[in-house]
C-alpha cells in the first residue's frame, strides 16, 4: 500500500521528516485538509493550528502558524512560518505569553498594534491546548 513522505520546514529548521506516513491532517486557510496516499496534487495556504501526522497507528501533533502545503505524488511538503512539535511546547512559557497578551488587551490604551497582541494570544492558546492535550508540562 502507498504511503506518504512528509517534510515540515520553517525558515530556521527542519521540524519533521518521515517516510511511510499514513495520513496528514492540516489546518488549511479554508478549513481542515485531510491527506491520504494518492491524494490529488494540491497547493494551499496553512492557517494557525494543529497539524496531525499519523504513522503506524501513532499520531504526532505539530503546531503550525501559517505557511504553505504542497501535495504531489505522495509527497507532502510544508513550509511553515513557524512550527513546533507538541513535545517541544513549553507550557509555562505559553501560559505567560497568554497572560501577557490578555493583560495588554485589557489595557488597550497601551496596545500599539491590536492585531499583533490578538495574534500572540491566539498562538499562546493554541500552544497551551495542544501541549496540555499531548501531556507535556
Amino acid at each position: 500500500m502507498a504511503k506518504l513522505s512528509v517534510e515540515i520546514i520553517t525558515g530556521e529548521r527542519l521540524v519533521y521528516q518521515q517516510d511511510d506516513v499514513d495520513m496528514v491532517v492540516a489546518p488549511g486557510s479554508e478549513g481542515t485538509i485531510g491527506i491520504l496516499p494518492s491524494h490529488a496534487a494540491l497547493i494551499s495556504l496553512l492557517a494557525e493550528g494543529e497539524l496531525r501526522v499519523t504513522k503506524g497507528g501513532t499520531e504526532e501533533s505539530i503546531v503550525v502558524f501559517g505557511g504553505f502545503i504542497e501535495v504531489l505524488d505522495d509527497r507532502v511538503a510544508i513550509l511553515a512560518d513557524s512550527a513546533e512539535r507538541a513535545g517541544e511546547i513549553d507550557l509555562a512559557r505559553a501560559a505567560t505569553a497568554r497572560q501577557n497578551a490578555e493583560a495588554a488587551l485589557r489595557n488597550r490604551e497601551d496596545v500599539a498594534d491590536l492585531e499583533e497582541v490578538s495574534q500572540a494570544l491566539r498562538r499562546a492558546a493554541i500552544r497551551e491546548r495542544i501541549g496540555e492535550r499531548r501531556g507535556r508540562s
